[in-house]
């Protein structure tokens, strides 16, 4: 066996660990994708010309990390797990298990479109109380997003969690959550690579185009939504959404409806004149 199909095993999901609790990689690549997303911005602030300060962008930022917690969550209860979480909703917030008695198990489950919904109502709702142009503003903030996603798939590499379906080609990895010890596809890397690097090098060089003004968010859903729905077929589903309808995903169907979605934005915005800024 060569030695990057064991790779999960010898990496730690923590950083520090002490008596049971500890600082997880996850978590981390959380704050290094907000980070990256933070600093892209910056850049295009200082180089190209935008109406909005630092100071706007750092308060929009608060309101999409809540956004995306509390979306990312609810996400997950409604869309992957409702029927437990309707039997045990103090589960849904709460760190602990109280299944068997009182466990603590941390906050498990995140949605990553229960996250795009939270964010996208944030978004709204911040442009219509600071009165922005809601296309233009998505224009600056959409292209740095994706490469916070690579570092997001990356932590859930380290965490050894959303592994794929089995195979048999040559870089199929073991992973410790497997009880099967079977090598399986390594779809947070896939993910990592085509949701993070590839929709990023896209967006970015598209930024300033001019048939893209006011289109970025269109092309993000559709991207985004085209490379998830192909992952998802080497993506293993959970155990009780094995399919949903149709022979397919519950990921797929919501990605299904993030392409639809996109491609109904860019008919909108090729069909009306985009307003100044």
């Amino acid at each position: 066996m060569d030695w990057w199909q064991t790779l999960p095993y010898k990496i730690s999901p923590y950083l520090i660990q002490i008596n049971g609790f500890g600082i997880r990689y996850y978590s981390l690549m959380y704050l290094v994708a907000f980070a990256s997303v933070y600093l892209l911005i910056r850049y295009r602030l200082t180089r190209e010309n935008h109406p909005w300060t630092m100071e706007m962008i750092q308060d929009f930022l608060i309101w999409a990390a809540l956004g995306v917690i509390l979306g990312g969550r609810l996400g997950y209860v409604l869309f992957y797990n409702l029927p437990y979480y309707a039997a045990h909703p103090l589960e849904i917030f709460l760190p602990f298990s109280f299944s068997n008695g009182v466990r603590f198990t941390g906050i498990t489950g995140m949605s990553f479109h229960g996250g795009l919904i939270g964010v996208a109502t944030v978004f709204a709702l911040f442009c219509r109380k600071h009165r922005i142009n809601l296309w233009s503003f998505s224009d600056l903030i959409v292209p740095a997003v994706p490469l916070g996603y690579f570092f997001g798939r990356l932590g859930n590499f380290f965490n050894g969690e959303l592994f794929g379906t089995p195979t048999t080609l040559p870089w199929g990895m073991l992973f410790p959550a497997d009880p099967t010890r079977t090598l399986r596809h390594p779809s947070q890397l896939y993910e990592a690579f085509f949701e993070g690097i590839v929709l990023f090098v896209l967006l970015w060089t598209f930024r300033n185009r001019p048939w893209a003004r006011h289109r970025i968010f269109a092309l993000y859903l559709t991207g985004y939504g085209m490379f998830r729905f192909f992952i998802e077929f080497v993506r293993q589903p959970d155990a009780h959404l094995e399919t949903v309808a149709l022979g397919m995903t519950m990921g797929q169907i919501l990605c299904g409806i993030m392409v639809l979605t996109g491609m109904a934005i860019g008919a909108y915005t090729r069909l009306r004149r985009p307003p100044a800024p």
